[in-house]
């Protein structure tokens, strides 16, 4: 199994969409490239802490490629927004890749350019190396799904 973490604004649909990928064994939403240790969701939602709301995804490689959670990734947010996706507003809401190897590296450098060429405009999706992970507190698990929500529109 191998992992990979993304953050494309508000962790809940991108959650969801991950989960729904054959492949993916696993999904956790929390919070990573800040400086806070531990922080909860009122720290993050202040901006101060510098973390992301990320989903951190634990996948098969013989299932589905990275290069193919980097598709979806793309797909599902814009990534030419800073620090903004739709009304979420903040550097917790950044697009960002936070890699966990060197091919994963090279892999999301590769699919940004190609993505960038695709779509004419700049992307300012970080790409940094991955960080201590903060898993988000329980009610925010799966929360789309535990509260009979279709759908959140980013």
């Amino acid at each position: 199994m191998n992992k990979a973490t993304f953050a494309a604004g508000c962790f809940w649909s991108v959650e969801q969409k991950f989960k729904e990928t054959t492949g993916v064994t696993s999904t956790q939403v929390g919070y990573m490239g800040g400086q806070t240790q531990n922080p909860s969701y009122e720290q993050v939602c202040t901006g101060e802490t510098g973390h992301a709301e990320v989903v951190d995804i634990t996948f098969n490689p013989d299932e589905v490629s990275f290069e193919k959670l980097l598709e979806i990734f793309w797909h599902l947010h814009d990534p030419t927004t800073l620090n903004q996706q739709g009304p979420d507003i903040g550097t917790q809401y950044r697009s960002a890749l936070f890699f966990h190897s060197q091919e994963q590296q090279e892999a999301a450098l590769k699919s940004m350019s190609n993505r960038q060429q695709e779509i004419g405009r700049t992307i300012v999706t970080e790409v940094t190396k991955a960080s201590t992970f903060y898993k988000a507190e329980e009610y925010h698990q799966c929360y789309l799904e535990k509260n009979g929500i279709g759908t959140c529109k980013i």
